[in-house]
Parts: structure tokens; C-alpha cells; sequence
């Protein structure tokens, strides 16, 4: 018999507010984190900043310092998946963790870079490696928390925290663990950063309103809006979370994967590719098509990327179920998208209400694709949340009613 992997715990660091409960809040009042910021050698962007982190109160200062800015997100919203799913009576040993970034240490990188280059090779940070390795926020957390399981990283691009949750689902599975803290974090509203995605094309130009700026699956969408955060989950072997009468969020019932294998930044436009990872978590968590009664889409506001996944969900058979992108209230959080939206996914689930997309005023799809535009009651039994990242990675994960 296959291990089953169920959610005991959730927890979320993110511009409309930091735990799952304060999460939800902001997502069902359709409230949005995006505001005007100045960016250093940038100048005016519209962005999804996550708040001032408590990473000092809740880990001491000198433990906090060994941290980047993506690491004290990620060990905060790992602190609060924990303190959600209560006392997992394990030893450390039997705990690991999984996590997902993009751009690792960014804010790191950048200041390294800064004294490297105003003030010379010996004025940079003796923690510039070791905080701006892209493992710094996965070891933010196993150290913060005491996670002597398996550890691992994931860099994935912008599929890195799905990955990193569907990675967790297999050592559970295999028996390496019996709980897992697993998610995204990523914190790259750096000049570097910032410019790189804008010379790319990527980024919105940001006019008008922040708040209306991010619009997935409309017809004015013009790029992504960039934002912080970091989400996770705790994962927990069934039999074990029963036992210890830990309450059930949900089953992370199943989890695929593919790559496009094609260019270098743009999506696949047939949605051939993302429909494979959809199809293989479908039969991962044997779960029917008809069954997902909601899709939190990867929809980042771009052009192409939108119209591809509506393409992916009809190959796989979803054409018709209920889809919104909480990326227009949230902002695209790199790496921390997956852990981010797996929460609000799950949420679903919890709280019997679809969360819906911001800013649709005059959507490009076909009128047969049901985009929730309000927070809708349904009585979920399985949803669906993708995850898709620069060099074509594609992730989709499966929950359903615990």
C-alpha cells in the first residue's frame, strides 16, 4: 500500500498578509498588496512587497543575520505552517524539508556585488556565499526549525515551490520521512533583478492604478507584476497525523511534471507540455478530470503565458472547470508562487469557496471557460494548482478533501 501524505499545516508570508487564516482573509475581500515602490537605480514600479519580517523576534537577532531577506520570509512562514499543524511528535531525525527558490539569496548577491565593486574585494560579507547560494532559504529553515531529514533545494524557476511540495510527497512516499515542511520563498525586488525581467520584456510597465495592474486572462494585460512572499506546507504521513489526532487540512493526493524542452523563456503556446505535468497528476492522485472542481492557474498577466495554460487545462480535460489566477491580489512571487498558491488552493477545500481573479474586466478566453470572478461556495473534492517556470519546467499538484 502507497504511503498517503496529508496537510496538517499551512503557512504564508505575503503582501495581503502573513498565515493561511489572515491569507484567506485578503483573498476571499478580493484585497490587493500591490503599491508604487522605488527601486534603487530603477525608479518607479508597481510590486507586491511582503512586510518587514519578525525574523529577529521569533529566531534572535545573531540567527537572523545568518539569513537573507528570501530566508527570513521562508523560516517565518515555515514557523507558522508549523505552529498550524501543532506538535508532530517526531524526532527531528523523521523531519525534513523541501524548499523552492528562483533567485536564492538575491538581496545577498546584491549588496556582495555593491561593496565589491565601491569599496573592493575585502569589504564584502564573509556570509556572501553562504546566503546567496541558492540553498539559502532552504537552510534558513531546516536550521531554524531543527530539521534533521532529508533537506534539499529546488530551482526550478518559477515552478520551484510546487516542486519542492511534490519533491516532499515522494520521500514521505518512499518512507525517508514521515513529515515534511515544504514550499517557496523568494525575495527579489533587487535593482539587478528587477532589470534583468525588465530588459527581458517581462514585467508590466505598470501604468495606472498598482492595484489594477496585474490582470491575468484579460485582454489589457501587459507582463507580470513582481512580488515577495513565501509559502508552505506540512506534509504528514497519514497514518501518523491520525494518530497523533492532528486535524486534516487536506490530502496531497498526487503530483506531475514535464518540461517543454523548448525555448528559453516562453512558454509552449500549444500547452502540450503543461497538460503532461496536468495528466500526471491526475493519474498520481487517480483523480478524473470532472472531479477538480477548481484550477488556481499559474496566469502570471503575460500575453502568451495566460492563453497557453487555458490551452493546457482543455488538453488535459479541464476546459470547463472553474479558474482564477490569486496572482492579481498577490503579485507573481517567483520560486514562493507554488508554496504561495498551494495555500490558496488548498484553502479551497477548507473553506468551500473558489477564490477568484482580480481585474477582469474584458477577459481574452472563450466564453466556455468558467474564470471565477467573485468568491464562488462549492463543494470542492479535488483542486488543482500549477506551477510553470523559465526552461519549460512544468509542475501541477492535486488536493483533495482529507
Amino acid at each position: 500500500m502507497r504511503r498517503r501524505v496529508v496537510v496538517t499545516g499551512a503557512g504564508v508570508v505575503t503582501s495581503i498578509g502573513a498565515g493561511r487564516e489572515a491569507f484567506w482573509d485578503a483573498l476571499a475581500a478580493m484585497r490587493s498588496g500591490a503599491e508604487r515602490i522605488v527601486v534603487e537605480g530603477i525608479g518607479d514600479l508597481v510590486a507586491f512587497p511582503a512586510p518587514a519580517d519578525d525574523a529577529e523576534e521569533r529566531f534572535g537577532r545573531k540567527e537572523a543575520r545568518r539569513m537573507d531577506r528570501a530566508g527570513r520570509l521562508a523560516a517565518t512562514a515555515a514557523a507558522l505552517a508549523l505552529e498550524d499543524a501543532g506538535d508532530l511528535a517526531l524526532p527531528g531525525t523523521r523531519v525534513g524539508s523541501a524548499t523552492g527558490s528562483a533567485h536564492g539569496g538575491a538581496e545577498t548577491i546584491h549588496e556582495a556585488y555593491r561593496a565589491f565593486f565601491e569599496r573592493g574585494p575585502d569589504r564584502i560579507s564573509p556570509f556572501s556565499i553562504p546566503l546567496g547560494l541558492p540553498n539559502s532559504a532552504a537552510g534558513a529553515v531546516a536550521r531554524a526549525h531543527r530539521l534533521y531529514g532529508p533537506s534539499t533545494s529546488i530551482g526550478t524557476a518559477c515552478a520551484a515551490g510546487s516542486d519542492a511540495i511534490g519533491t516532499a510527497l515522494r520521500v514521505i512516499r518512499d518512507g525517508s520521512a514521515d513529515a515534511m515542511v515544504a514550499g517557496g520563498a523568494d525575495a527579489a525586488l533587487t535593482p539587478f533583478v528587477v532589470a534583468g525581467y525588465r530588459k527581458l520584456g517581462a514585467l508590466s510597465p505598470g501604468r495606472g492604478a498598482p492595484e489594477a495592474v496585474c490582470r491575468p486572462f484579460d485582454r489589457a494585460r501587459d507582463g507580470f507584476v513582481i512580488g515577495e512572499g513565501a509559502g508552505f506546507l506540512v506534509l504528514e504521513e497519514r497514518e501518523h497525523a491520525l494518530a497523533r489526532g492532528a486535524r486534516v487540512l487536506a490530502e496531497l493526493a498526487g503530483y506531475g511534471q514535464s518540461c517543454d524542452a523548448g525555448h528559453l523563456t516562453d512558454p509552449d503556446d500549444t500547452g502540450a507540455g503543461p497538460a503532461r505535468a496536468i495528466r500526471a497528476a491526475l493519474a498520481d492522485a487517480g483523480v478524473r478530470p470532472e472531479q477538480i472542481a477548481y484550477v488556481n492557474a499559474h496566469a502570471t498577466s503575460t500575453p502568451a503565458g495566460d492563453v497557453a495554460e487555458l490551452r493546457a487545462l482543455a488538453a488535459a480535460g479541464l476546459a470547463s472547470a472553474p479558474v482564477s489566477s490569486t496572482k492579481a491580489l498577490h503579485g507573481h512571487c517567483l520560486g514562493a508562487a507554488g508554496g504561495v498558491e498551494a495555500v490558496a488552493a488548498l484553502m479551497a477545500l477548507v473553506r468551500g469557496v473558489l477564490p477568484a481573479g482580480a481585474n477582469l474586466d474584458d477577459p481574452e478566453v472563450d466564453a466556455t471557460v468558467d474564470l471565477v470572478v467573485s468568491p464562488r461556495a462549492a463543494d470542492a473534492e479535488a483542486v488543482l494548482s500549477n506551477s510553470f517556470g523559465f526552461g519549460g519546467h512544468n509542475a501541477a499538484l492535486i488536493f483533495r478533501r482529507g
